[in-house]
């Protein structure tokens, strides 16, 4: 996919066609912690019945994968939404992370091995996705600066081509997405990790 496509377009004419159609389809949405998953759900709580996955195998510790996990669940029992959301929570196996990254473990934040991680964990949403027959699927990571919205979406396009399933494209820091995602994580005193989740994003935060 081109890297001038304007993904918020695209999203803002989805919706439109599902308000237009006086629908309720299914998400199945990829997060990765409450923070991230904050002001899209408040976005997208209207125009879909949600289903949060949590799947991040690039975390590597036990205590911060549940230290997230903690906080998406009180978010989503304190945050006024207008369609009830689930939360689903995939299994903590950080060695599939590491076996992705065999001989990425050097490249900077940003690179090829953050390519791999999104579309590891993109292709395990769009697994669910097709297994439980969900509408739509993707994920909150556009939301964040730091993650590649193009690189995500052609990801997510190329799988939901491969599986017969409907990608939502996106790019959430759009419309002030971002801005607004720190403004509820102070309003819900959410946790804000500052690195990714994996060991090699802490470590190259720790070294600047």
């Amino acid at each position: 996919m081109k890297n001038n496509v304007n993904f918020q377009q695209k999203l803002d004419e989805k919706l439109a066609k599902i308000t237009k159609e006086q629908i309720t389809p299914s998400l199945l949405l990829h997060a990765c912690c409450a923070p991230c998953s904050s002001y899209c759900l408040e976005y997208l709580s209207g125009f879909f019945n949600i289903t949060i996955y949590y799947y991040n195998p690039n975390i590597s510790l036990r205590e911060e994968f549940d230290k997230r996990v903690n906080e998406l669940s009180r978010l989503i029992k304190e945050m006024p939404l207008v369609h009830p959301v689930q939360l689903v929570i995939g299994e903590h196996h950080p060695e599939d992370f590491f076996a992705m990254a065999k001989g990425l473990e050097d490249v900077p934040e940003g690179g090829e091995r953050c390519y791999k991680c999104y579309e590891q964990r993109l292709l395990a949403t769009a697994k669910m996705c097709k297994e439980q027959k969900f509408d739509y699927f993707t994920t909150t990571l556009s939301i964040s600066p730091y993650k590649r919205a193009d690189w995500l979406n052609e990801i997510g396009g190329r799988l939901a081509q491969e599986y017969g399933l409907e990608y939502l494209y996106s790019d959430f820091k759009k419309k002030n997405g971002y801005k607004r995602s720190i403004e509820l994580s102070q309003e819900y005193h959410l946790y804000r990790q500052n690195y990714c989740g994996c060991v090699y994003s802490q470590r190259e935060r720790e070294e600047f």
